[in-house]
């Protein structure tokens, strides 16, 4: 069993270099889903506070963005390696906080070094252009420079790796950042904040504030233009609010919205490999990600066994409390979240749905719910144009190709897509069809530290991640320089 210390983990904000108490005495409970006990209380900042954050990154920004790359570089590296230093006791805080297995949040916490260390490697090579005009009357000389201050507003999903892949960037570019963690994990970013001062990260080129009140923190801060830029990973309904707040100002929005993911089987897939990757589109992370595999579409030809070897597969997994041995599948993020699932599940079922495996709530403390394999979904059932963020896996069947794509796309968001195949001409012309970011061929797992991650449609605008992802915190500078 793994074992939770918490005497690492700071509960105050982390403001301008320092770890400060907030405005006021309010405080966060952080509850372990897994049991619903009390694990920590952390500071809970009022709007007060998150103007002092942002003072604090504006009154960093310049010496910051003066300091070479390679002193950037330096640090990021340092905070790689303090990470990895601390896996297994960060994993176990993330666990309890969030509710993955132990197993899975060191995963995490290996995804999360990676964009460290690919971005303490990119930041070196950021470049502009120099060229002669074709008129003949000067030289053009195009530039990049730090966009400045940026807020990123990480979810509870991914606390480590969201936080991780869009702090990297912005350190690397000489951007000072205010990061507002998720409500139910802040533990982990101030964990990760605890690195980076360890690592000789500038003074108020970080600032961490947790908050109950995640509106009222960062509405002032955009509405009296005090960031350049946001960052934020979340639901579509938040994000086109923030993007509206941002409007008034022209603050750049990189947004990294909702899904629903399609994952076609056609009628030619290796059943077995399918089955592999079709769970762990699904199941990672017990579900709870914005690219998991929503909608399980398969041939009407194979719907049938492949939803018998799919239900052999989910009874295989073991669930409980993230930090004990031999755990597969932890807790949802809370019981509002279990009790959303079993109403999605109920509503699929009263339209014709079969229930294969799970389906129902456990009794018992913690947040549980059940691996759920679903067969006979109808296409207008509710869980089909919902989030599910869960581990409920429903199989909707189709006839052909063409239905296929037409299923798959009729749907608001366009984030990832999955599809399994042995004909790579029909792979090939699928992808271009599906209205999403990012397709997975043959593989439901498509997450890569070198890759742009990002939607399109409500699905949210930019990328993360790759070489794209340092563009979100670069802007351009044109410089004409005549011959005479």
């Amino acid at each position: 069993m793994a074992i939770l210390k918490l005497d690492n983990v700071p509960t105050q904000l982390f403001i301008g270099g320092e770890w400060v108490d907030a405005a006021t005495d309010s405080l966060i409970d952080v509850i372990n889903p897994a049991t619903g006990e009390v694990i920590a209380r952390v500071a809970d900042a009022s709007p007060e506070d998150g103007r002092r954050a942002a003072d604090a990154a504006n009154a960093a920004q310049e010496a910051y963005a003066a300091m070479t790359a390679q002193q950037r570089s330096q640090i990021l590296f340092k905070a790689h390696a303090l990470l990895l230093e601390s896996k297994d006791e960060l994993a176990a805080i993330m666990t309890a906080e969030m509710g993955k297995p132990f197993a899975e949040a060191k995963g995490e916490i290996d995804y999360s070094a990676g964009y460290l260390q690919w971005y303490a490697q990119e930041g070196l090579r950021v470049q502009g252009s120099h060229g002669q005009s074709p008129s003949g009357r000067g030289q053009i000389v195009l530039s990049r420079e730090p966009v400045g201050v940026s807020l990123l507003i990480t979810p509870w999903n991914f606390p480590l790796a969201m936080g991780a892949r869009k702090i990297a960037p912005a350190i690397a570019t000489g951007c000072a950042v205010v990061v507002k963690p998720a409500e139910k994990t802040p533990l982990t970013m101030l964990f990760l904040a605890r690195l980076f001062e360890r690592a000789g990260l500038s003074a108020g080129a970080l600032n961490v504030v947790t908050t109950s009140a995640s509106g009222k923190l960062t509405a002032p801060i955009l509405a009296d233009g005090l960031v350049r830029h946001l960052s934020f990973t979340g639901s579509t309904k938040v994000g086109s609010l923030l993007h509206n707040q941002c409007s008034a100002h022209m603050i750049r929005t990189s947004l990294e919205l909702g899904g629903n993911a399609p994952f076609i089987v056609f009628e030619d897939a290796d059943l077995d490999k399918a089955v592999v990757e079709v769970t762990a589109a699904k199941m990672r992370n017990m579900g709870e990600a914005c690219t998991a595999a929503n909608r399980i579409l398969v041939h009407e030809s194979i719907a049938e066994e492949f939803g018998q070897r799919l239900t052999e597969r989910f009874a295989q997994f073991t669930v409980g409390n993230g930090l004990e041995d031999g755990v597969d599948v932890g807790p949802m993020i809370d019981q509002a979240s279990s009790d959303r699932l079993q109403g999605l599940v109920d509503n699929a079922v009263a339209g014709g749905a079969r229930v294969l495996i799970g389906g129902e709530l456990p009794e018992g403390p913690g947040s549980f719910y059940p691996p759920t394999v679903l067969a006979d979904v109808p296409r207008d059932a509710e869980l089909t144009c919902t989030e599910l963020f869960g581990p409920v896996a429903p199989i909707i069947t189709f006839t052909d190709e063409d239905d296929a794509v037409a299923i798959a796309n009729d749907t608001e968001y366009g984030l990832a897509g999955y599809l399994m195949t042995n004909d790579l001409a029909r792979a090939m012309r699928v992808s271009r069809k599906l209205e999403i970011g990012m397709v997975g061929i043959n593989s439901g797992i498509i997450s890569d530290v070198a890759a742009p991650l990002g939607g399109v449609k409500a699905s949210g605008l930019g990328r993360e991640g790759g070489i794209l992802g340092i563009d979100e915190f670069l802007e351009y500078k044109y410089t004409f320089i005549p011959n005479e």
